[in-house]
């Protein structure tokens, strides 16, 4: 006897790929709220000298580790995400507006740059101030707006470090040198996370400014950041923008093209005519040519060749956004399962013996690397997590779900 016809097996098959999706969705919120969140609120945030620890053990923190300014920024921006998951709205604003009070006392530059490294005890370390460490910052402060809404204090912080960016770190010509007082090669991926940044506080303030940022590093990415032949995104160019020479100019982090879709979907939507077919192919290039044995390695070369098969945590959150993502715009069951296959690939990495803690580095013979859990991680976790609500969100109430 024959079976139903395709269209109803195919409808069958996306309705249970959504569903799985649905319950893995479940099984990484529960694990932020009851495992990561009370975890890193006791034990990743120094109570005696302020500030947030870089890594935790299942002993606890690693103390007196120097401090990354990203690092502190990032655990900014991941408890001040905590109230929108549920989880303990006064801890979180406790947590985000002592973090802050800690990170611009210590870290702030007499230029209205961010230093990249102090002591636990707020010594200045290392005073070189990164575009990268700046649009974690800028992040950093427009979540915590969203979450304590203050008044002017946060609105005006991001402002002025963004006038310190014109003014240190612009270039002539299109985007930013990589940091003072090295200023090359130039790199793409702290554009990505100024490109995140700015797309943030475009929801929070009606400063146009914020847009034209956005709207220049997309063109910059789509100009000079992405391959015109393989449509693939390259990680460091000279100072015409062009690929840099020898392998560092060959580089392609599926990661990254994962993030880049990801970021050039929620800037344009499905309506922009170079945008959004650039973050398909982009999330396409990443399934097609950087997953190994079902996670996300850590880079090829130009060619697609594997150059880096250990599998680091964060591209697969990347992975997870994109797909997450194109599955809610599109509607397109092969998303989903791609969400999927990517939930799953993240929360092996979330099965260690701490409930809380995670591997960071997962070899290419599938053993992970035992160490301390990074601080760095939180943020793409969280964000991932959020992204992926949203999607089931925004697929739940559209018309005909």
């Amino acid at each position: 006897m024959p079976g139903p016809p395709l269209s109803q097996r195919t409808a069958a098959a996306a309705g249970q790929s959504l569903a799985t999706l649905q319950r893995e969705h479940q099984s990484l919120q529960r694990w932020l709220l009851h495992d990561a969140y009370p975890l890193w609120a006791a034990q990743g945030y120094d109570r005696r000298r302020g500030g947030f620890q870089e890594s935790l053990t299942s002993a606890g923190p690693v103390v007196d580790q120097p401090r990354r300014a990203r690092v502190q920024a990032r655990q900014i921006y991941a408890f001040a995400r905590a109230a929108s998951f549920g989880w303990q709205p006064e801890q979180a604003r406790r947590l985000v507006t002592d973090g802050l009070q800690y990170f611009l006392a210590h870290y702030r530059r007499s230029d209205g740059l961010f230093r990249t490294l102090v002591a636990a005890d707020g010594q200045a370390l290392d005073e070189r101030a990164w575009l990268y460490d700046q649009a974690f910052v800028l992040l950093a402060l427009a979540e915590s707006e969203k979450l304590l809404r203050t008044g002017p204090e946060l609105i005006d912080a991001a402002q002025s470090l963004r006038a310190a960016l014109y003014q240190h770190l612009k270039l002539a010509g299109p985007g930013f040198c990589s940091g003072v007082p090295e200023t090359s090669p130039l790199l793409s991926n702290p554009h990505m996370h100024l490109l995140e940044a700015a797309l943030s506080w475009s929801a929070v303030d009606a400063d146009p400014a914020w847009r034209a940022l956005a709207d220049e590093i997309v063109a910059l990415a789509l100009s000079r950041f992405l391959d015109a032949g393989s449509g693939a995104l390259r990680e460091q160019f000279d100072e015409q923008w062009a690929p840099a020479a020898g392998i560092a100019g060959r580089i392609v982090e599926p990661g990254h093209q994962f993030e880049w879709a990801w970021l050039l979907l929620t800037w344009g939507g499905a309506g922009t005519a170079a945008a959004y077919p650039a973050a398909v192919r982009l999330a396409l290039i990443g399934e097609t040519h950087g997953i190994r044995g079902g996670v996300a390695v850590n880079a090829l070369l130009a060619d697609f060749s594997v150059h880096d098969a250990e599998a680091r945590l964060w591209p697969q959150t990347e992975r997870l956004k994109a797909a997450a993502l194109l599955g809610a715009m599109t509607r397109e069951p092969r998303y989903w399962s791609l969400a999927v296959q990517a939930a799953q690939g993240l929360r092996r990495y979330l099965a260690t013996d701490v409930p809380g803690l995670w591997y960071d580095r997962l070899q290419a013979d599938g053993q992970f690397v035992q160490q301390s859990a990074p601080a760095s991680s939180f943020y793409h976790i969280v964000c991932a997590i959020g992204v992926l609500g949203d999607a089931l969100e925004q697929l739940s109430s559209a018309p005909g779900a």
